[in-house]
């Protein structure tokens, strides 16, 4: 249920066709995947929002989490750019489940990102924080019926806060289930952990997926999903364990033209979901 309107998955839509007698029109969507596969938005920050929306659409994408620069905290970004690009995205049938922060540090920054996922209609919020915010965001996205997944990042020459699993679960551990992880496979891959036993570390709070594959640990080179060291198939191997209900959110950090990249990307993680 999503601003009054009800929002049918592939997965619902197999369960109601299954239950009128549906089954055999409904296979085609069957094929599809079990696993929700969306798209990280990052992907096309070299794009205006009407071009992106053009090729998320070609790709037949209607999950999407809003990760672009813009619309990230530290950007300062007006409402009317979220009403706007939710007015762009409902009319293009593409549901935003997760907006991306990036860092919150203070009282102010919780409510912005609030008000934010609530303008496109999002009920996660995917960024970072240390400290005592952490406790503010856990009672204050409570409070709102959101979620919030820590998400884990590598730095070059930087120790981050968030690296691997376990620095994920020791900040959970004390804040309630409206606080869970949101695990990017490339980021764990270069921070030296395997992406698919981080996975499973993070099965209990896990809220969705950056499904990334990166060239070496140590690095930020993203390749295609399955040619590099992120494990990608046992990923979603371990994903399908779990039945994993949350998000699966392809990303693919590269400048310039990634269209083909992105049809690559999305053409294997709907093989393998």
């Amino acid at each position: 249920m999503n601003d009054g309107r009800f929002v049918t998955t592939r997965r619902d839509f197999v369960k109601l066709a299954a239950a009128g007698g549906m089954v055999a029109a409904a296979a085609p969507l069957m094929a599809l995947s079990r696993l929700d596969i969306g798209v990280g938005t990052y992907s096309y920050h070299s794009l205006s929002i009407d071009d992106m929306i053009v090729q998320l659409n070609a790709l037949r994408i209607r999950e999407i989490e809003m990760s672009r620069g813009e619309f990230m905290l530290m950007n300062h970004p007006q409402d009317q750019l979220f009403r706007t690009t939710r007015e762009k995205l409902d009319r293009a049938n593409i549901q935003c489940v997760s907006y991306y922060s990036a860092t919150i540090k203070q009282e102010q920054d919780v409510e912005d990102a609030i008000r934010f996922a609530k303008l496109l209609g999002c009920s996660n919020i995917t960024g970072d924080a240390t400290g005592g915010i952490l406790d503010r965001i856990d009672q204050r996205l409570t409070e709102e019926g959101l979620t919030f997944g820590i998400h884990n990042h590598f730095f070059p020459n930087v120790r981050f806060a968030y690296e691997s699993p376990d620095d994920v679960l020791n900040a959970l551990s004390k804040l309630s289930k409206t606080m869970g992880a949101t695990a990017d496979t490339g980021h764990f891959a270069s921070c030296g952990y395997d992406p698919a036993d981080a996975i499973r570390k993070l099965a209990p709070r896990l809220r969705m997926v950056h499904l990334k594959d990166v060239k070496a640990k140590g690095g930020e080179v993203n390749v295609l999903l399955g040619n590099g060291i992120a494990r990608i198939p046992e990923v979603m191997q371990e994903l399908h364990r779990q039945e994993f209900s949350g998000p699966v959110a392809v990303e693919y950090e590269k400048e310039g033209d990634v269209d083909q990249d992105m049809a690559q990307e999305i053409t294997f993680a709907r093989k393998l979901a």
